[in-house]
């Protein structure tokens, strides 16, 4: 017997006839002995719905309302779910982020987790009930509805696992696991039996949209074993484990890629400390979120040059914010480009294998594929590209790195 989170995404729950077979998978590991708890998103669309009323009724709104308004998403599929339950003559209960309670910070629309009181939950659960619960909120320290923001239900059963110290949390999608790269843009990629959590973290931060970086994260910290598998085939999924939990790996994991990037260079900055600082100290204060950064000095000019790459979305406003302070660090020009792509190659394996980036490089120049920044961590490296070359950059570097053939 083993206890188990399952959670499962909108398009899972997308109507009644796909609540009904939630329930019948629910119903199939408590027929096999197991403790189960399940955590569900809205149905699919649902949520874009709500969000849409709220913002059309005010632009600028209250978040503690908002919050109030997309929590309720969720509430009707835990309701749904366990009257399905109970019609299978599985004994379930629903439960609301405030009733377990999942405790969370105050910023409403983007809080995180700070404690989850599981008792009264782990009880039940250990009596045979299934818990039914709300993914993507929780409560404030001001007693509201909080939620979780991008990727909370992912999150949600994430945290939730650790509290009731399950022995592995399920995460049900619209695809059967993790891929080698994108299936659609390269046919051959070949699903990976396991992960690491660093691989899933980087393939994540990359591009990958199996799986959200916040609860890959709290499932690396809690030691929490995820599987990501498929609502509607039963095929085996993909397990997201510690490196101590794979062999020595001899390949790269996998090519993920990222297609709406933009880039910003500053040219004639000033070489001196501060400079830096005060660029995204000012971008940070707009909010935008800046990724791979590279500086080059001249020794001649004593000059600097800072690019950096951004999500497209923020371009304009991130433009906007540099030259509010031109007039403060007296650079020469910003240039900003568009249509910008980020492929990174992922893997363990980096740590043992020479030879990686050569293999990278080599192949997207025989591509006559430019690369504008170069990236690199322990088990990654990242290149900006023009955006139109994102397909072939992928499926030639999938095939350079032997992952036509993996089994």
């Amino acid at each position: 017997m083993a206890r188990i989170v399952q959670k499962f995404g909108g398009t899972s729950v997308a109507d009644l006839d796909r609540i009904r077979a939630v329930a019948t998978r629910v119903k199939a590991e408590v027929d096999a002995g197991h403790e189960v708890a399940v955590v569900v998103s809205a149905m699919a669309g649902s949520t874009n719905q709500l969000v849409e009323w709220a913002t059309t009724v005010g632009k600028i709104h209250d978040a503690r309302e908002y919050d109030t308004i997309v929590a309720t998403g969720e509430q009707v599929t835990v309701g749904l779910l366990a009257i399905a339950l109970q019609n299978l003559g599985v004994e379930a209960r629903s439960w609301l982020g405030w009733q377990i309670p999942i405790h969370t910070d105050d910023v409403h629309g983007a809080a995180r987790i700070d404690s989850i009181d599981a008792t009264k939950i782990s009880a039940r659960v250990a009596q045979g009930q299934v818990a039914v619960v709300a993914g993507f909120q929780g409560i404030a320290p001001d007693g509201r509805i909080s939620t979780l923001g991008r990727g909370g239900s992912d999150t949600s059963a994430v945290a939730l696992a650790a509290a009731l110290n399950a022995d592995r949390c399920d995460i049900y999608t619209d695809v059967d696991g993790v891929y080698t790269t994108d299936p659609r843009i390269a046919p051959k990629a070949q699903k990976l039996s396991r992960i690491t959590f660093e691989e899933m973290l980087e393939m994540a931060s990359s591009g990958a949209k199996v799986l959200q970086t916040r609860s890959v994260a709290m499932a690396m910290r809690h030691n929490v074993n995820l599987q990501v598998l498929s609502s509607f085939t039963n095929a085996a999924g993909t397990f997201v484990v510690s490196e101590d939990s794979v062999v020595e790996q001899e390949t790269i994991s996998g090519i993920a890629y990222s297609p709406d990037e933009a880039k910003i260079t500053i040219a004639g900055l000033s070489d001196q400390p501060g400079v830096a600082a005060t660029v995204f100290g000012a971008l940070a204060n707009a909010h935008v979120n800046v990724d791979m950064i590279v500086q080059s000095a001249s020794t001649q000019t004593k000059t600097t040059d800072i690019s950096f790459s951004l999500g497209r979305a923020d371009l304009d406003k991130a433009v906007e914010t540099i030259n509010g302070i031109k007039a403060e660090l007296g650079f020469d020009s910003v240039d900003a480009a568009a249509n910008i792509a980020k492929i990174s190659v992922v893997g363990t394996a980096m740590r043992t294998q020479p030879g990686v980036a050569k293999t990278m490089f080599e192949t997207l120049a025989a591509k006559g594929v430019n690369l504008h920044v170069i990236s690199t961590s322990e088990i990654k490296i990242s290149v900006l590209i023009d955006a139109e070359y994102t397909e072939l950059a992928v499926r030639s570097l999938h095939t350079a790195y032997g992952l036509d053939d993996v089994s």
